[in-house]
């Protein structure tokens, strides 16, 4: 009988076509008594556990060794290896003591988001009531199989798929799945079509959606992977998780930053074997060159920058899952959002009213049509309030409760006064609700349910003059138009008894219509300052919704997503077109309408193909396949779904759209303070290796050791390189459209700086040299040290803007580089004037005269970057490094 069961469900997937007994013959199941446990347990054996493959957290010594995995560490490692045997062991240690620093910090700030986002998932339902062997149970929810009877209520979720066989006023909320944020009504009858979409399969409830109102029961007819859920896991699976931005131009920039420094070394080697120097004495400053090139820094200041970006960022709430996702929100170009609780509130609101011939109520004393149509939505409902005092019941019947009230028809006093008598509850066929209640002497109804089934029972309107005919065709079009903004439209009527009837079969006939009331899903109040900031820093907001085509428009704008006119492309559209087609028309289209899961990932691949990095913000399990696909995905935290959080790369604590902002601003700021940092730190390193390279060709012996090149990359990439991280955000940071997708990290005259700056700093220490070498000082190497080191430090002042001056953006303005910068001053003089450093460092202490036109020669590094920034706010220099310059066109520019 399982062989069966299992064939016949996978030969009939249309179980919405079905009806309850053939879909019962089709799974060999009674569905008055369910299944018998020996049934349910070969079941289980055939068909596996009603459960989703969870992805393997990774444990913590794994998450430690992948923080060594990046290129610029292993050429650290290399390097470490290299001097350990050739060079001093404080060398070594050095460089160790930078990599593990690196790893730590890494591991901390991931082990801390693992632990975050454990902590952050929600238990799915452990149990689920079934009927089996005529008996109920509670079975854990992985026990379910095919054919078992489930007996559902309001706020149970869903634990697999059903086919209805029963539905008492059963809603159910389904946004997660399908994008609606309504609840939808179910029934237990067949519905006629083969390819009816998700969300109009009425009777039929999938795992993961939750029970809002009412009660039923089902009849398993998929678990685990074979559900709804289920293959968007499977489909999840299948997304590949693209590298960030920061990734990819580290990736690029260590790998040229090798092959240079191999090329240097070979070029000095050789030069000075030619030369009749020692072997070992060129290996040995070959080898010092290569310290010299890379950044030993530059990973544990990349980490650290976005560390402290992170811990900046969960204080905002937001919670980063990879650290270089930080980076990564400065990069984005569109940000793809779902509608459905990430611009919207997730919750119905009354948005619109219409009675007496006008769409709002007068802002004088309200006329008696407005009167009864808010005591019609306050007693025609039944939702109600906690002991807590919080809205319970279905969200629509909520939204019309809260409407009432506000408007003074407080459903506790009326109810007390107008006593309900008898009820019509509302189902699919009559689309209709009325209540009866007791009023003074005789009995009134009142009903709501959808425009077109309420008119057609009406006769007449009432009016401030009274009851008047009724003008069905102008209510009718009044009713569209209100629709057609994306309302869920609903018509409230009345009618008077002298007694309560014997009958209710004639209630709802010969009503008095009394007016409309249109319901939404209304934004985020904060979410349409957040579109107008995306759009001013040149992000280009796309909404992408399973919702109907119509609400989707209204919310788009009202959010200023899209313009009047603008259009808006639903899921069959989209599928009718080939990957060509689509591609031409991906960049113009603001909204999507009624997409499914697949679809979600089909549309960031086509931006992504046109060279766009694509964020995709969601809630839903829907969204998880494409939150996974783009660059980032950014998942909601309190509202959200645990598929959606854990295919993320980022977590917003608060649900608040806003937040992505502040996070693209972070994320900005962060990048430009690694990109100074990068120019200081090459900038240096580039002087240090003129310097090493020229000083032969001039005459001069080599001015540096070894210890004199790492204790320089240490203290001067070290302390002001870390607090370069700190760096406020530059003015109008968020003014710039983003940067373009394969720009090269070295963009906007870094190189010529690099290059033009190195010059400068070898040329001011080589000119040190010469004077002090010629004129017979015995300290000529520590002068060079020291020059080398100070001009450094008066860099990185110089840098902390890229074209606005020290002295316009403030000295103090960052207290933390400045504390370093002191601190690394009073550091290279202790190598100067310490005896035991002396012996350390081979330096010996210079004269004030020495120490003064060491100090004077330093600051011409300074001054000259200073003219450097002049030359650019005057348009002479970098043309396309202005911030004012549009760096990527906005999606659908011309």
């Amino acid at each position: 009988m399982a062989n069966s069961a299992q064939s016949t469900a996978q030969t009939i997937p249309l179980w919405h076509a079905l009806s309850v007994e053939e879909a019962a013959r089709a799974l060999d199941v009674d569905f008055v008594r369910g299944l018998t446990a020996a049934e349910a347990g070969a079941r289980l054996q055939r068909h596996g556990p009603n459960a989703l493959p969870e992805a393997k957290r990774r444990p913590a010594w794994r998450i430690f060794l992948d923080q060594f995995a990046d290129f610029m560490i292993l050429v650290l490692l290399a390097a470490a290896a290299i001097t350990g045997v050739i060079g001093d062991p404080e060398d070594t240690i050095a460089i160790a003591v930078i990599i593990l620093l690196n790893a730590v910090i890494g591991f901390i700030q991931e082990y801390r988001a693992e632990k975050a986002m454990a902590a952050l998932k929600k238990l799915a339902a452990a149990t689920t009531r079934v009927r089996r062997n005529g008996r109920v149970l509670e079975i854990p929810t992985e026990a379910l199989v095919p054919g078992d009877l489930v007996l559902l209520e309001a706020g149970n979720l869903v634990p697999a798929d059903l086919r209805l066989l029963e539905a008492a006023r059963l809603k159910m909320m389904e946004a997660a799945l399908t994008g609606e944020s309504h609840a939808v009504e179910k029934t237990a009858e067949p519905l006629p079509g083969r390819e009816l979409p998700l969300p109009d399969r009425y009777n039929m409830a999938y795992k993961g959606t939750v029970v809002s109102y009412g009660r039923g029961a089902g009849i398993v007819v998929a678990t685990g992977l074979a559900t709804e859920l289920g293959k968007i896991a499977t489909l999840l699976a299948g997304a590949e998780e693209v590298k960030t931005p920061l990734q990819k131009r580290l990736a690029r920039f260590g790998s040229r930053l090798a092959v240079a420094v191999l090329a240097i070394c070979a070029i000095i080697f050789v030069a000075g074997i030619l030369r009749g120097e020692a072997a070992v004495l060129m290996f040995l400053t070959a080898v010092s060159l290569a310290v010299a090139a890379i950044p030993e820094a530059l990973p544990a200041v990349v980490t650290i920058s976005l560390a402290l970006g992170a811990y900046r960022m969960v204080k905002q709430h937001a919670l980063i899952r990879r650290l270089p996702a930080v980076e990564t929100l400065g990069s984005i170009t569109i940000i793809c959002s779902d509608k459905t609780g990430t611009l919207t509130q997730n919750r119905m609101h009354a948005e619109a009213f219409y009675a007496d011939g006008v769409h709002q109520p007068p802002p004088s004393e309200p006329t008696q049509p407005w009167t009864r149509l808010y005591r019609a939505l306050a007693l025609c409902n039944d939702a109600g309030y906690t002991k807590a005092g919080h809205p319970s019941g279905d969200p629509t019947e909520v939204a019309l409760l809260e409407a009432a009230e506000c408007a003074g028809a407080i459903k506790a006093e009326l109810e007390w006064q107008l006593p309900r008598v008898a009820e019509l509850p509302f189902d699919s066929e009559r689309k209709l609700m009325t209540t009866l209640h007791r009023d003074g002497d005789g009995v009134t109804a009142y009903c709501k349910g959808a425009p077109e089934a309420l008119l057609a029972r009406c006769t007449k309107q009432l009016t401030g003059a009274g009851e008047v005919l009724l003008q069905s065709a102008t209510l009718l079009a009044i009713a569209d138009a209100m629709a057609s903004e994306g309302l869920r439209v609903l018509a409230v009527a009345c009618r008077r008894f002298a007694a309560l009837p014997e009958t209710l079969e004639g209630v709802e006939q010969e009503l008095v219509f009394l007016g409309f009331t249109g319901l939404m899903d209304p934004p985020r109040r904060e979410a349409k300052q957040a579109v107008a900031e995306c759009k001013s820093a040149g992000i280009t907001p796309v909404m992408i919704t399973g919702d109907h085509p119509a609400t989707a428009r209204a919310i788009a704008q009202r959010l200023a997503i899209i313009e009047d006119g603008a259009a808006v492309m639903t899921g069959v559209e989209l599928a009718a077109l080939t990957d060509a087609a689509f591609a031409q028309k991906v960049r113009e289209i603001r909204v999507y309408a009624r997409v499914d899961p697949a679809q979600k990932i089909r549309i960031v691949q086509a931006l992504q193909a046109h060279g766009e990095f694509v964020a995709m913000t969601g809630d839903g399990v829907n969204d998880a396949p494409a939150l996974r696909r783009a660059d980032i995905g950014v998942a909601m935290g309190r509202g959200g779904t645990d598929v959606a959080r854990e295919a993320a790369h980022m977590v917003l604590l608060d649900d608040n759209f806003a937040t992505i902002v502040h996070a693209v601003r972070e994320g900005r700021r962060i990048f430009d303070n690694i990109r100074k940092f990068i120019k200081y730190a090459m900038t240096g390193n580039s002087g240090e290796i003129w310097v090493i390279f020229l000083a032969p060709f001039l005459g001069l012996p080599i001015p540096l050791l070894p210890i004199h090149i790492l204790w320089i990359n240490l203290v001067t990439d070290g302390l002001p390189g870390l607090a370069l991280a700190r760096e406020p955000a530059e003015h109008g940071i968020m003014q710039r459209p983003p940067r373009p997708p394969a720009e090269s990290i070295f963009a906007h005259g870094m190189w010529q700086h690099i290059l033009w700056v190195g010059l400068l700093i070898g040329a001011v220490s080589l000119l040190t040299q010469a004077w002090a070498y010629y004129t017979g000082s015995a300290h000529w190497q520590s002068m060079v040290f020291t020059v080398l080191t100070l001009s450094q430090l008066g860099h990185v002042l110089a840098i902390r803007a890229e074209r606005a001056s020290l002295f316009s953006i403030g000295v103090f303005s960052n207290r933390l580089l400045l504390a370093a910068v002191a601190l690394t001053f009073l550091l290279q003089m202790a190598t100067l004037y310490v005896p035991v450093l002396n012996s350390i460092f081979k330096t010996q202490p210079l004269s004030a005269a020495e120490l003064v036109l060491c100090l004077a020669l330093s600051t011409i590094v300074f001054w000259g970057v200073e003219l450097e920034k002049w030359a650019i706010r005057q348009g002479w220099l970098y043309q396309n490094a202005r911030e004012d310059q549009p760096r990527h066109p906005p999606v659908g520019s011309a």
